[in-house]
């Protein structure tokens, strides 16, 4: 290992420390449990993107982890990436499978409704599981897992309306990363290599990586042979850890494959069937590894509206903890995560030490308890002084609603 990497953050060894995740023999390598805290970061997380999403015209769906093999034999997931699938299960005379993917379910959701030309471009999104058979030796804390929840949407359009969807998709990621504090180190265009890995389809090839380069106009990027997927090639997010590895983050694909696999279709305004075109996009990629490099990233100081707990309160004496339960009930009702730390915690320094990544920490004496105040520290080490309760809570609620990146403190 060399030196970068051996004093570069870790979110395996700061995920631990900071109660964000862990793992247990007997759920097995690749399966790790989120804690509380790191229940507070994903759900924090996921509900950004479904809001951004939303505000993109995207709808959203659930779709079940378990697929007939026959589903995935169909999408071409069988042929082309069965030795990254778990087993089949045997139920009756039926097999399952636990699903590699949310696309084939959703174009099962699309097939289930007729659809007229006029309906699009058709966003489908979703934040579902899916499963990858990874060899113990490759699995590592949150990068590399084999229950993924994924940041997944499918948009169904006319051949028209490709290139501009795959643009705006590229965009949503660009803006993501921008309110995320995450920098994207390159853009990838990964294009098929030698093998039978890939469909056998030269033209779905040319047609589909031509559109992509389209959509890259104007961007800086590489072309990589060998980094598609099986059925398309797809324009990779990268990002790099503070070590300097490098993986991929979130992908825009154009898929002329599945359509045709499942016999898609929308009426078009001559009244005739006509195939529309896939284009696969994942924002934030998987959940897992998004928290993975935001834990790195901000090497566990996450910004107000993610941090598990945004606001400590230190009572200093046992005369001040009933006004400072009272300041806590106050900021829960805000919608504040807020957590009491008191006097029986040890010292009021322990405690301020203890709570180092807390964005902010409410100090109540006497004088603060006497005139409904509270003295105020912010994490990077500033302070504000006494300040009354209630403009602090909602200086903090504003911050946390506005998913601002700075804390609020003194001029």
């Amino acid at each position: 290992m060399d030196a970068l990497a051996a004093t570069a953050p870790d979110h395996r060894r700061l995920g631990r420390e900071l109660d964000l995740f862990d793992t247990d023999p007997l759920m097995g390598a690749g399966l790790p449990y989120w804690l509380p805290a790191g229940a507070v970061v994903r759900h924090e997380l996921e509900e950004y993107v479904r809001e951004t999403e939303r505000a993109a015209g995207y709808r959203h769906v659930y779709s079940p982890v378990l697929g007939k093999r026959e589903l995935y034999e169909i999408s071409g997931h069988w042929s082309h990436y069965s030795e990254d699938m778990f087993p089949p299960m045997e139920l009756g005379a039926e097999e399952v499978v636990l699903r590699p993917s949310l696309c084939p379910h959703h174009a099962l959701i699309y097939r289930s409704r007729s659809h007229s030309y006029r309906e699009l471009p058709l966003r489908m999104a979703e934040l579902g599981g899916m499963y990858r058979s990874e060899l113990s030796g490759v699995l590592g804390g949150l990068t590399r897992v084999r229950a993924i929840q994924l940041n997944d949407a499918h948009v169904f359009c006319t051949l028209e309306q490709v290139a501009e969807e795959a643009r705006s998709a590229l965009e949503l990621i660009r803006r993501a990363y921008a309110d995320l504090g995450i920098r994207a180190a390159r853009y990838r265009l990964s294009l098929p290599g030698e093998g039978g890995k890939y469909v056998p389809d030269p033209e779905l090839w040319r047609r589909a990586t031509a559109l992509l380069r389209e959509v890259l106009e104007g961007f800086a990027y590489d072309e990589e042979e060998g980094e598609a997927a099986f059925y398309g090639p797809k324009i990779d997010v990268q990002i790099t850890d503070p070590a300097g590895r490098e993986s991929t983050l979130s992908t825009v694909q154009i898929d002329f494959h599945q359509p045709e696999r499942f016999d898609l279709h929308y009426i078009g305004a001559d009244g005739a069937k006509h195939r529309p075109v896939m284009v696969h996009r994942s924002v934030i990629g998987s959940v897992e590894r998004a928290v993975a490099h935001l834990v790195e990233a901000h090497r566990g100081a996450f910004p107000v509206w993610l941090a598990p707990v945004q606001l400590a309160v230190f009572p200093v004496s046992d005369a001040q903890v009933q006004q400072a339960e009272a300041v806590v009930r106050r900021a829960r009702a805000r919608g504040l995560r807020t957590e009491l730390a008191g006097p029986g915690d040890g010292s009021l320094g322990a405690r301020i030490r203890a709570a180092r990544l807390v964005p902010y920490q409410a100090v109540i004496g006497e004088r603060e308890a006497d005139g409904d105040l509270v003295a105020v520290r912010l994490r990077d080490g500033r302070r504000t002084g006494a300040v009354p309760v209630e403009e602090l809570l909602g200086r903090i609620a504003g911050r946390a609603a506005d998913r601002a990146s700075e804390l609020w403190g003194p001029a």
